[in-house]
């Protein structure tokens, strides 16, 4: 557990250095998206896809284009994390409110390093990904500062490490019906607990979780 902490202090520390805190694939992604751009939706999985580690996941899309896709796990919290703790090993004081804050699992890619997805009012000093009108990621050390002292985006979700897919790996998976896509809606990323998230996300489709089998397709 305590080496889960160093490596994400050292992942906000070290981002906060460069210019681009994401892989530098995932800007360019951004700017060439296509007209079946997933940006912004969510992504259902099915059951009996095949991949234990997304195993009922809902997952939020951050960048999508021909050049592969990025999105963050919104449902798998990891409480052996505690972001108050991490906050007094960086020597960043906080308020009451950060240690209501949850650490969750974003995805297997890089589970060292560190992810805030929050409202799009907010844009951290370094860089901000401005995923669409309601929804932008940010990957610096002064979002962690904001969040911390009461002042960062006025939703916000911590996640370690993120989901990626190569090229056309993602729209494979889809015509396997390894997944559902759908709207995404911050009640539902942000309001939803963890546990309630995967069967919210099939209902907001119209859909009974209880009928859902993994013969079923894209909506």
């Amino acid at each position: 557990m305590d080496q889960v902490k160093v490596t994400l202090r050292r992942c906000f520390v070290t981002v906060a250095l460069v210019s681009l805190p994401w892989p530098p694939h995932l800007l360019e992604m951004n700017n060439t998206l296509q007209s079946s751009d997933l940006s912004g939706k969510l992504l259902i999985a099915m059951p009996g896809m095949g991949d234990p580690r997304f195993e009922k996941s809902v997952i939020f899309m951050c960048a999508h284009s021909d050049e592969g896709a990025m999105g963050l796990i919104i449902n798998k919290p990891a409480p052996e994390v505690k972001l108050d703790e991490l906050l007094k090993q960086m020597g960043i004081e906080q308020a009451d409110t950060a240690a209501s804050i949850m650490v969750h699992f974003g995805g297997p890619v890089e589970h060292g390093r560190g992810f805030v997805l929050h409202s799009a009012e907010y844009e951290a000093t370094e860089a901000t990904l401005k995923v669409d009108e309601t929804f932008a990621m940010s990957a610096t050390l002064d979002v962690l500062e904001d969040i911390a002292t009461g002042g960062g985006p006025d939703q916000s979700f911590l996640a370690l490490g993120y989901a990626g897919w190569a090229p056309g790996q993602l729209e494979a998976e889809l015509q396997e019906n390894g997944w559902l896509t759908t709207d995404s809606s911050a009640e539902l990323v942000f309001g939803t607990g963890s546990v309630d998230k995967w069967a919210s996300a099939i209902r907001s489709m119209g859909i009974d979780p209880l009928m859902l089998s993994a013969e079923g397709g894209r909506a």
